[in-house]
């Protein structure tokens, strides 16, 4: 349209238009049509790819965030919804008003692994690894698995079954953005560390306070040098003795701690007296 033109004679195209309302409006859920107005195209959707996929602005589709509230990644409430039905395919919501330049890297490496024979969990798993320590979006990953809508789950699996400590807002890591992955190590939980259910690993955390019980060390305390990196939680009676995955049950200890504790086969009673001792 002769608007749409007058804009872009003015520099200020129909993507700086849409970066510049979803900008204003953080972690809120927004229609298409209102991005189409903004931006004086009907081709906005190819807009919204480019400032994700080339600029690294982390915005996500409905269809993501719909997926990642049904495997409790992230709430209604965060994202300023009441019903999930608000979280059709055609709305948007942009998680960070931080541009991550790292993104456009990451998004060919998914190209690649997204057309590889390898499994949709192992896809995941080989993304993150190749990203250790820098958190990625539920649309990265989404995108590798071909937007197949178990991504969503078989990450959560990662954590919950098979031990990976990969982290969300609301697995345990409350600063990370809403919609972000971030796995702290590429390493996976001992074998009898592994099956801890969400619900239990966020309330060892919580009462505990997000700090190791052995030695205080919390993500607050991170330093560059420092070989503490992360939290773990420990089955204070192990797991296949007959332990089970309960608060009284687990301890919450930097990985430095957990590997110590392994080495040195410290007693469930020196465990628990630890506990004791807030």
């Amino acid at each position: 349209s002769d608007q749409a033109l007058m804009h872009e004679e003015f520099g200020y195209s129909a993507r700086d238009r849409i970066l510049a309302y979803l900008i204003k409006y953080p972690r809120v859920i927004i229609h298409g049509d209102e991005l189409m107005v903004v931006a004086g195209i009907s081709e906005y959707a190819r807009r919204i790819r480019e400032l994700r996929v080339q600029f690294g602005w982390s915005v996500l589709s409905g269809t993501t965030l719909k997926e990642m509230i049904e495997q409790d990644e992230i709430t209604l409430e965060e994202l300023q919804a009441r019903t999930m039905t608000a979280l059709k395919t055609d709305v948007y919501a942009l998680m960070t008003t931080e541009q991550d330049r790292e993104a456009a890297l990451r998004w060919n490496e998914a190209n690649v692994l997204r057309r590889s024979t390898l499994s949709t969990k192992a896809k995941i798993l080989s993304y993150l690894r190749k990203n250790v320590g820098r958190p990625v979006t539920g649309e990265e990953l989404r995108y590798l698995a071909n937007d197949s809508k178990e991504w969503a789950r078989r990450t959560r699996e990662l954590r919950t079954e098979e031990g990976w400590p990969i982290a969300t807002r609301n697995s345990g890591r409350p600063e990370l953005d809403v919609g972000a992955y971030l796995l702290e190590e590429d390493r996976q939980a001992e074998v009898h560390d592994r099956k801890i259910p969400d619900p239990v690993r966020v309330a060892v955390l919580e009462r505990d306070h997000h700090v190791c019980r052995n030695c205080g060390w919390s993500h607050a305390r991170k330093t560059a040098n420092d070989p503490r990196t992360f939290l773990e939680l420990h089955h204070i009676e192990h797991h296949a003795d007959g332990g089970e995955n309960t608060l009284d049950n687990l301890i919450t200890l930097c990985n430095v701690c957990h590997d110590d504790v392994h080495r040195r086969k410290v007693s469930g009673e020196a465990l628990l007296h630890l506990l004791k001792g807030a």
